[in-house]
């Protein structure tokens, strides 16, 4: 028998040898899939960075890309040292109250923290778009800090937290025998992430105001500021439809157990359809007479993608395919019903539709939850539990106006009234590329920006070479587009000696 029983040690031995491997294999397994996916969001502060980019007029370049590089370092600095205590330390109800600075945070938490990072820094960057052009650089700053570090990470707290009262809900008795509990559903943050960044972005684009110009002074209505590239715009756009796939599958959160990856399928499946439908509803509804404006818009058809990602993002892990369809559509719906509210109604100037966006297609992304999960939407079961569903994703809906409303409005008027919040009518005017960073985007002489004397020689050069000369021209410091109108110009242009010297002396620029 000694033998047979050393046999049974060993194997047992073995068995516990294995068990321990699968637990820390299953381990390491999540922490590489929240790492992985959570790199490939942050791409997305690239793709925000270029949309952005395209979207405002070349004097503006530089300072929109400095303002979305800055998102990651002030989001990674702030939510390290307080957004992660407040969204997921121990706490209570409200707020989580430990892990300040990752005091205490077992290492194999850091994936964790990491992959909330780059949400934090996703609800940042969507404001710097609705306020691009005319904001200050000690507004940004300040307004990103309060963002990542304090009001979306007590947000999260509420939704994703198994402490916050959004998630825990509350246990319904009906006719004194059954009983149902309910609570907030928001899988990827159409609620947390995107209407917390719509709201932010339209109440500081409201309180700032419109750049100069977006609006007729005399009959209010809105004039048209055009991006200065649409390829940029193209490219970016692209990176955030690409993103998404990660940012929607990516919160399962765990790749290790049963079901996972099936989970992680379906929210990238549904992804797609809804980007889909929503960039199809936009594409027709800009062509349509009475709706848009008879074209066929590549940056409407662009923002309804979006806004139909948003949307799902919601309810990307529980629903069908042709829900994800319905969702989608409506959310491009959305869109396009929220650009012309905020345009048109409320006189808001958002250069980049980042509330019809985010805002819109969040809204409609919490609200569907309750008609299209196949565990308890309404379109399926039609009963009590569903509407207490429903009434509760509503909640979430009015805790997050709420919260983000208030707060945001608080910080965008206090920086106002500190004259912190918008740059001056010179800057705004001649571009804050140069004055505010000294590194124009573009080369000098193709921006008639009016800095320094540079401008200035080279519209003195082109009136002395033509006698073609506007004078209305020659009345706007800030234009470089003369139109030559005779072909001895033409040549008087080429042969002339100071114009030549500006394409191979570039000091003189």
């Amino acid at each position: 028998m000694a033998p047979t029983n050393e046999s049974m040690m060993e194997l047992k031995a073995e068995v516990e040898m294995l068990k321990a491997w699968q637990s820390y294999t299953n381990d390491n397994m999540d922490q590489f899939f929240l790492v992985t996916m959570g790199i490939i969001i942050y791409l997305m502060q690239c793709g925000f960075a270029l949309l952005e980019a395209g979207s405002v007029r070349s004097k503006n370049t530089t300072n929109i890309l400095i303002k979305n590089l800055l998102d990651s370092f002030i989001s990674g600095f702030f939510y390290w040292l307080f957004g992660y205590a407040f969204a997921f330390g121990g706490g209570n109800a409200f707020i989580g109250t430990e892990n300040f600075a990752h005091s205490n945070l077992e290492e194999t938490m850091y994936a964790y923290w990491f992959f909330h990072f780059v949400f934090a820094a996703t609800a940042a960057t969507i404001v710097s778009g609705a306020v691009a052009e005319r904001c200050d650089f000690v507004a940004y700053l300040v307004y990103s800090s309060l963002i990542t570090g304090f009001i979306y990470p007590v947000l999260s707290h509420w939704a994703w937290s198994s402490e916050g009262w959004l998630l825990k809900g509350f246990t319904y008795t009906v006719d004194n025998e059954t009983t149902i509990e309910v609570s907030y559903n928001d899988f990827a943050g159409s609620g947390v992430v995107h209407m917390l960044g719509g709201i932010a972005a339209f109440c500081g684009a409201k309180i700032m105001g419109p750049r100069i110009g977006r609006f007729d002074k005399d009959t209010g209505a809105p004039l048209d500021i055009k991006g200065h590239s649409v390829p940029l715009s193209a490219l970016g756009g692209f990176i955030l439809l690409f993103g998404f796939f990660a940012f929607n599958g990516s919160s399962q959160g765990a790749i290790s157990n049963e079901g996972d990856g099936a989970a992680v399928a379906i929210a990238v499946k549904n992804t797609v359809m809804a980007g889909s439908s929503g960039a199809i509803v936009t594409l027709v509804m800009n062509k349509l007479p009475a709706i848009g404006d008879k074209k066929w818009s590549f940056l409407t058809t662009l923002n309804g993608a979006l806004t139909g990602m948003v949307a799902v993002c919601g309810p990307a892990n529980q629903i069908e395919t042709y829900g994800a369809l319905c969702v989608g559509a409506i959310g491009g719906l959305a869109y396009m019903i929220t650009t012309w509210l905020v345009l048109f109604k409320f006189k808001v100037d958002d250069p980049l539709d980042a509330t019809a966006v985010h805002f819109g297609g969040g809204t409609w992304g919490v609200i569907s939850v309750a008609f299209f999960s196949t565990d308890f939407g309404i379109l399926y079961q039609w009963d009590t539990r569903s509407g207490l569903h429903l009434a509760w994703q509503i909640v979430g809906i009015l805790a997050i106006v709420a919260w983000g409303g208030i707060l945001c409005s608080l910080m965008f008027y206090i920086l106002k009234l500190l004259g912190l919040l918008r740059v001056s009518f010179e800057y705004e005017f001649k571009g804050l590329d140069i004055p505010k960073h000294g590194e124009p985007a573009y080369p000098v002489e193709s921006y008639g920006h009016g800095w320094e004397e540079k401008g200035d020689t080279l519209r003195s050069m082109i009136k002395g070479s033509t006698t073609a000369f506007s004078k209305t021209i020659a009345g706007l410091p800030m234009t470089m587009d003369v139109k030559v109108k005779r072909a001895g110009d033409i040549k008087s242009m080429e042969s002339n000696t100071s114009l030549s010297s500006i394409k191979t002396d570039s000091t003189q620029l």
